[in-house]
This record gives C-alpha cells, structure tokens and sequence, in this order.
C-alpha cells in the first residue's frame, strides 16, 4: 500500500511538472503560476470532479459554463466511439457534408427563433463570434453597402479570445497592454449594469439612458456605417449582468430602425442554462439575426460552436452572382463526432425533460443565493436561473471595491476548494454556472459552504475587526 500510495504521489508530481514547464494555460498568471501550478483534475462524475489525489468538489462552475448534462455519462462515449468507429472526419469544404452534420444542422435550425435557418459550424465560441463577423461583412458587401462594417458591442461584455472575438469584447480586465486589439471600426457602449451605475433615479431611467446611448452612438457613425451591435442576452464573463427589463426589445428595436443587425452572443446562456434553448425569445422576447453558440451545445463533451443565421441573410448571400463564393469555415466545421455528440446531448436533455430542472432548480439557486445578501462584504446577488454571481464590496453604502492585492474572490474560492466546492473567481466576483441535473440539496450545499468560506475569508483578511 506504501508504494502504491508513493507511486501515485510521484505520478501526481510528475504531472504537475509537466504541466508547469509546457502547458501555457488560458489566463495563466505568469508571476504566481511557476510556484502554484495547477490543479490537476483526473475524473468526473455527474456535478463532480475529482483531482489527481483524490478529492471531490462540486463544480458550480460548470467546467466553463458548459458540462449543461453532468460529466461521465456512458451513452454520450457511446456514442462519440460509434461515430468514430463509423466515420472519424470527412471535409466540411465545398459540397461534402457528413449525416451528423446536417442532421445537427436541421435540428438546430427547427431548435432556434424565427427563420434562424442556417448554421455555420465552428469549433467554439471564439470562432463563431469570428464567423458572424466574417459572415456581416460579407452581407454588407452583397448588398453593394461596403462602408457598413462598424460593430458596436458593451464596455464589460465578452464574446471570446481570437483576435476579432476579444477585440469586440469590452472586458478592460482581459485587454492587457501587451496584446493589440482591433480598433479602427469597433465601438464599445455603457455596460447595462444598474447596481454600478450612479446618478439615475430609477432602473427605468437608467434604461432609457442605455437605449439613447445606442441610437446616439449609431447616429454619431453614422447609420450608413453600423453594420452590427453584438449583445450577450446576460453578460457572462463580465460579472452575470442582467440588463434593465426591456432592455433587449428596446435596443433591438434601434437596431431594425437604423438597418443594424442583432448579434446574440448565446455561447453561455443557449441549451438549458436559463431553462430554454435559446434565451434570445424564449426569456427577453426578440428574434435577432445571429445567434452564436458553442458550450451547452455538446455539453463540453467535444468542441463545438455554431453561428445560427437568417433566412433574410441567407437570401442575400446566396443570391446568384458571377463567381460568388463563401471563403469562411475551418478544417473541422462540422466535424462528425462532435455533431453526434451534440446530437446526443440534445437528445439526452429533451429525453430527461432537463430544462425543466434547470427552471425549478435554478429559480432556488438565485432565492438562496441571495440569503448572502447579510454579510458584510457581499454586496449583491445577482443573475437568472444558473447562471449567477456574488459581489463583493469593501463597503456597502459606498459600493468601494476592494483593492485588487486583496484578491477577495479568489481567496473564498481557494477556501471553498478545501471544503469540496468550486466557485470561480473574477475579480470581485464569484461566478457560478453549474450543471443543469443539479439538485436542490446540492444547492444547499454550495450557498452553505460559499458562506463559511466567505466568513472564514473575512477573518484571514481581518475583516471582521
């Protein structure tokens, strides 16, 4: 048992060393990383993962926003090893197509609002942002309008890491001076958060500040040159911020008023995070021209992104011209085991009637979350369903933010580790997006040790004196 024990030691180590010297990891932090390394996760079970060593935390976060069906299940490996067995790969490019893709395309095109008919496929969420810019341009210029390629997108928001992708974003945190952005023809507007907005009133008068700010800054490049307006329906990444009611239909209807297409950034809130598969209609009650997805779509099981469009785009780019051709796509649009697995994933969540769980269950996560609201440093509980976040502030009244050498959040979420929850840290913030078969007992779980951990982070901190 000593060598066992000794053997899966020195694996463990030598895992983690591999890791340290040649794994460059999304976000990693240069100063702290060559001394703290990574976490290495080796199995999952459902809401569960579990480490190299053996311990167990429920994931609240939900991998990235996207185990949506809980982790280990034998029929999606099932199925992904048919497809493999069957057909591995075959190219997407010209006029060679695949059974999985086009049956995942239909069944997305009948899953999506309005006459969202047409899909192109991608490899995640970046890359059908990427897509639906690529696609944009191509349209503007179709219709002889090709000074019309201004994109207009929110300060806070986040629609992905490529370059196009991250340049839309509006995430100061996640535009460090050491990258280049894309600037010439992309505008950033308020971010529709109320609780960090200051000199309104009302939530209704902040709404129609944001809605001004809108047509104002189309006016102001003119609607001739506004191509676009990129929108998560609730801004992820940048602190799950719900918008002012009616925010939505209101600046949709700028944007049909000026001719600017909707974008609906729905990498994180379409299949079942919000209880629907798309939340664009179904929760805020507009039909945009674009739709992206990727993570819910297989539920992390492979890599998969998709960018839903229009009939009305449709028409205009395959409208017949001499020698028209798409010239946008990847080696591995379409890709065949990823569709089967989507395929599967779909199935499995109409099947279990999951979203339904998601509805219940989530409506309880947001009603215990905000049982938080008592303690000191927690300035607000926000969100829709599962998808939800916990602020905290230095001060209550003043909304003052703690200093970023404080790392607050990742203090709590390094504390709920040791307790057997994960919860993700963003700067002031603690993220949560579990998987949607979580239960309410889970639910209990994690708000009652999210709160021990915030209690025992204040005493660390001295906070309590």
């Amino acid at each position: 048992m000593v060598a066992e024990n000794n053997t899966a030691s020195n694996f463990a180590k030598d895992i983690w060393q591999k890791d340290n010297d040649h794994f460059t990891h999304p976000w990693q932090m240069f100063d702290t990383f060559p001394q703290e390394g990574s976490m290495i996760i080796e199995k999952a079970e459902g809401c569960y993962l579990i480490d190299i060593k053996g311990n167990r935390y429920l994931d609240s976060v939900g991998g990235l926003w996207c185990t949506n069906i809980g982790q280990g299940r034998e029929e999606m490996a099932d199925a992904i090893a048919e497809q493999v067995r069957k057909l591995a790969y075959a190219s997407p490019f010209v006029d060679t197509t695949t059974v999985p893709a086009a049956q995942l395309a239909s069944k997305l095109a009948d899953l999506a609002p309005g006459s969202l008919n047409h899909v192109m496929y991608s490899c995640g969420g970046s890359t059908a942002i990427d897509s639906a810019y690529r696609l944009i341009q191509y349209y503007q210029n179709c219709r002889g309008l090709r000074n019309k390629k201004h994109i207009i997108a929110r300060d806070g928001s986040y629609h992905g890491s490529t370059y196009v992708a991250m340049s839309i974003g509006g995430k100061k945190a996640d535009h460090p001076p050491e990258f280049d952005y894309k600037r010439d023809d992309i505008h950033h507007i308020s971010n529709p958060n109320y609780y960090r907005a200051s000199g309104f009133e009302s939530e209704a008068a902040f709404l129609e500040f944001l809605v001004d700010e809108f047509e104002q800054k189309i006016l102001d490049i003119g609607a001739d040159k506004v191509a676009a307006f990129f929108a998560e329906p609730i801004l992820g990444a940048g602190g799950v911020i719900v918008p002012p009611k009616g925010y939505h239909q209101r600046t949709h209807a700028v944007c049909k008023k000026h001719d600017v297409l909707y974008v609906s950034d729905e990498v994180v809130t379409a299949f079942g995070r919000l209880g629907h598969w798309f939340a664009s209609e179904d929760v805020f009650g507009i039909t945009p021209d674009i739709i992206t997805c990727a993570k819910g779509l297989s539920s992390g099981y492979l890599p998969l992104g998709a960018t839903i469009y229009s009939n009305k785009i449709h028409d205009v780019i395959s409208a017949q011209g001499e020698g028209r051709y798409f010239t946008n796509g990847y080696t591995y649009s379409g890709h065949p085991v990823c569709c089967a697995a989507a395929l599967k994933n779909i199935e499995i969540m109409e099947r279990e009637n999951i979203f339904e769980n998601a509805r219940v269950v989530g409506d309880y996560f947001g009603e215990q979350l905000k049982s938080l609201v008592d303690l000191p440093i927690v300035g607000e509980v926000r969100g829709h369903r599962l998808m939800q976040c916990v602020e905290f502030v230095a001060n209550k009244e003043t909304r003052e933010d703690f200093p970023e050498t404080n790392d607050i959040a990742k203090v709590i979420s390094d504390i709920a580790d040791v307790k057997g929850l994960m919860v993700r840290p963003i700067g002031n913030l603690n993220v949560m997006s579990p998987p949607l078969i979580i239960t309410k007992e889970e639910v209990d779980f994690i708000v009652t040790t999210l709160r021990a951990s915030i209690i025992e982070a204040m005493e660390s901190l001295g906070l309590n004196e």
